[in-house]
């Protein structure tokens, strides 16, 4: 015996809060599509996302530390799958809908070029004048037009719900346009929690790595309250930091802010009363986040993970250079775009030619930009 759709369809229905998103109600997809069987449609969603290629290329592509570094270090993918599994414990706890959370926690960061942030800022100055580059709308476009693995129609067909949670993904380095998805609305209660999901991971596990890398030592961290809290956890002052220590602490800090997380939620919605989606989406403000003490203290941490990690020389370095990478690889391949790899060159009639190079750049691993950059540039490689 299985579970169909529609038996999965009625747990929804039992188990999830009123103001949580129901896969039966989904406006449903670009092109019409039968439903699978035994999949409902937010699980089928996650399911596409993690077939494809762009899915892939986020193990090779940076977060703080590029790929080169060492093996132990987060990744665009690992970070990815960080993010899900916050956020799939979020929504599990608050009556949000599971499935789809995950799916846009999975498909938040698919839009990001090689290099993490600095190569987001290149692609941005380089394309101020074609229409810009952030992300968020990078993603939207690997899922509705880039991804080919359907011959019915272009990218993998998502529903309405997730493609309007990508959209609606918003963090302290992401701004949302959401002009086609109700701008008037804020996120869903799952695009919400994929947002403080995302927060939440990447706090933690740059310091994380930060820590490992030797860039952050515990002495550095002594004026930060989190991390007097987590020391006092764990035995107090004098506690020798080592691997195992640093999961400990590490670990904490993300129960620690997941639990207040939710406290914190649960008492905003109740306060709320809101008693479905539509009402949770014209609130005046987003009902998941920190209580205002965990936000302060996240903060502070984040101030100094910004300076002390984000501004190190090694981190600001490898920047430069990719800088450097992707402005010498874009202005090349719009000089002679007889360069481009055919099937590349196929798109540019349709996209424009400087959108073609973007994408085809933003698609691009760490590993596979940097080896074009000494094709391109070192006359002793063969090209």
């Amino acid at each position: 015996m299985y579970h169909t759709r529609q038996q999965l369809e009625a747990f929804e229905d039992q188990h999830l809060a009123p103001y949580g998103l129901r896969s039966k109600n989904s406006k449903g997809r670009a092109f019409p599509e039968e439903e699978a069987e035994y999949r409902t449609a937010f699980q089928r969603d996650c399911d596409r996302i993690l077939h494809t290629t762009a899915f892939r290329r986020l193990e090779y592509k940076t977060q703080v530390f590029i790929n080169y570094e060492g093996d132990y270090y987060r990744t665009r993918l690992t970070h990815t799958l960080e993010v899900a599994q916050i956020g799939r414990s979020l929504a599990r706890t608050l009556g949000a809908n599971e499935d789809l959370a995950e799916a846009i926690c999975l498909a938040h960061d698919l839009g990001h070029p090689p290099f993490g942030h600095s190569g987001e800022v290149t692609l941005a100055r380089l394309m101020k004048e074609q229409g810009g580059f952030d992300h968020n709308k990078q993603s939207l476009r690997i899922i509705t037009k880039l991804e080919k693995r359907y011959p019915e129609f272009p990218g993998l067909n998502l529903t309405w719900e997730l493609r309007e949670g990508i959209v609606k993904h918003e963090s302290e380095y992401d701004i949302s346009d959401a002009s086609d998805y109700n701008p008037d609305l804020r996120g869903h209660l799952e695009a919400q929690i994929a947002n403080v999901a995302d927060e939440l991971a990447y706090t933690a596990h740059d310091l994380d790595d930060g820590l490992r890398s030797g860039m952050i030592t515990p002495a550095m961290l002594e004026d930060i309250d989190l991390w007097q809290i987590l020391i006092e956890s764990i035995g107090g002052r004098g506690v020798v930091v080592d691997d195992l220590a640093r999961h400990r602490l590490i670990r904490r800090l993300i129960g620690m802010e997941v639990t207040d997380i939710i406290l914190a939620t649960d008492q905003r919605l109740r306060e709320s009363g809101v008693r479905s989606v539509d009402e949770l989406q014209r609130m005046d403000h987003n009902v998941i986040g920190f209580s205002t003490e965990m936000h302060r203290r996240n903060r502070q941490l984040k101030d100094f993970l910004y300076a002390n990690l984000y501004r190190h020389p090694r981190v600001v370095r490898m920047a430069v250079k990719a800088e450097r990478f992707l402005t010498d690889i874009f202005n090349a391949y719009c000089q002679e775009p007889a360069i481009l790899p055919r099937h590349v060159q196929g798109e540019i009639e349709v996209r424009g030619l400087e959108r073609t190079v973007c994408d085809y750049i933003a698609g691009m691993t760490d590993r596979y930009a940097s080896e074009e950059y000494q094709k391109l540039f070192d006359p002793y490689i063969k090209p």
